[in-house]
């Protein structure tokens, strides 16, 4: 039975990344240009590395293979897009999709069904 919560647990937290990679994926343009707007250095550079961090990231949570790498990867990332990109607190719809509620879910996860 806890195999199938572990399961549950990684599509709900593995699939909003992979939803938001391929997004990127369709618009690469968009993405690059937001990523410029914010000041990143080399956008095409953070474009990658968000795409790999989401979808790739986000696949593998999902197959179960290196969970604990792969969530504490994907919270760190989570927490720098919070402070880069969804950090205007009087902005309701940021504070809806406000990405960094997810780091502490990423750790749990990280600790709880690594190795399984």
């Amino acid at each position: 039975m806890s195999r199938y919560f572990s399961l549950i647990g990684r599509l709900l937290i593995g699939l909003p990344f992979v939803m938001s990679g391929l997004g990127k994926l369709a618009a690469y343009g968009k993405t690059t240009a937001m990523i410029a707007a914010v000041g990143l250095p080399v956008p095409p550079l953070a474009y990658a590395v968000a795409v790999l961090v989401e979808l790739g990231g986000g696949l593998l949570l999902i197959l179960g293979y290196q969970v604990r790498p792969v969530a504490i990867a994907q919270a760190i990332f989570t927490i720098a897009a919070a402070v880069s990109f969804h950090n205007n607190f009087a902005d309701q719809n940021q504070m809806i999709h406000f990405p960094s509620r997810s780091g502490p879910f990423l750790f749990r996860l990280a600790s709880s069904l690594a190795g399984e």
